[in-house]
């Protein structure tokens, strides 16, 4: 799940509004002026915990000025509580280790852990072990928005791809697409006027060859163009991930805060994100044929 997003320029404009300097402001959610000429310079980025607090301070609702797409997982419920691992970790009698493992997907809570962190989270049990399943990457097929995010048919992929696509570049025409299927798998035979009733959704089937070329012109692996109306955990982390660059290319991303982390988008974490999406490209037709 994409973490909450925070623009500083955002930041800014809502706190001249206000007519509230930096240091008001810093002083309000326990920062120095500096940091909050940093957060909205785009230098730096607040911490996840620090949000809640912000949004208060400017008279904001937390959703809107920062908003995130999906339902929390455990470290989106702890930030937005107004928790640090620490002071999380002080609420169970245990050190940060229990909470960053949960966090991480590493190792799940011990059960006499989840009833005190419920309550100073303001959820119910069941709502915080919901979150911890998010946390490993368990997503219940059965939440709305997590089928809206995940394309099933042909053309909600070809839609999905045109919109999230890796390489930054403009989408791609029927009549490109098309050539390009043609092009990789003559076979295919496609034309213009089916690509269109593909994305549209008057047509739901399509031969392998037709499959194969989509895969090969929007440089997937061929499996995300098969008859898979049931996504698996792996392949929606896969989609997800493709989402998140793509937005990343379309400015929507700017900086991780409900993560903790205070660095930002740098070239180092965008190297990351490639080499997992590589990654998964590589490793996930293996699971998928071992299933």
């Amino acid at each position: 799940m994409p973490p909450r997003q925070f623009d500083g320029s955002l930041v800014r404009a809502v706190r001249r509004r206000r007519d509230m300097h930096q240091r008001e402001l810093g002083e309000m959610v326990g920062v120095s002026g500096a940091t909050v000429a940093r957060w909205e310079s785009g230098q730096d980025f607040p911490k996840g915990e620090k949000l809640p607090a912000i949004a208060s301070a400017l008279g904001q609702p937390l959703d809107e000025l920062f908003p995130h797409e999906g339902p929390p997982d455990l470290q989106l419920l702890r930030c937005d509580a107004g928790f640090s691992v620490s002071e999380a970790s002080e609420i169970i009698g245990a050190s940060r280790v229990p909470v960053s493992n949960a966090e991480s997907g590493r190792r799940r809570l011990n059960d006499n852990y989840v009833q005190p962190l419920a309550t100073a989270y303001g959820v119910t049990e069941d709502e915080l072990l919901s979150a911890q399943d998010r946390s490993f990457g368990i997503r219940p097929a059965s939440l709305r928005d997590d089928q809206k995010a995940a394309p099933h048919t042909i053309g909600e992929k070809i839609n999905f791809l045109l919109q999230y696509g890796l390489t930054g570049e403009e989408a791609l025409s029927d009549a490109e697409i098309a050539r390009l299927v043609n092009h990789h798998v003559p076979a295919a035979a496609v034309t213009a006027e089916v690509i269109a009733h593909l994305r549209e959704g008057t047509v739901t089937e399509a031969s392998d060859d037709v499959r194969a070329g989509l895969a090969r012109a929007f440089e997937v692996p061929p499996w995300l163009f098969g008859d898979d109306a049931e996504l698996t955990p792996l392949v929606r982390e896969f989609l997800e991930a493709i989402r998140f660059i793509g937005s990343i290319h379309q400015g929507q991303v700017l900086g991780l805060a409900a993560r903790g982390n205070s660095e930002g988008l740098s070239v180092e974490m965008m190297a990351g994100i490639n080499r997992l999406v590589g990654e998964l490209r590589h490793k996930l037709p293996e699971v998928q044929d071992g299933e």
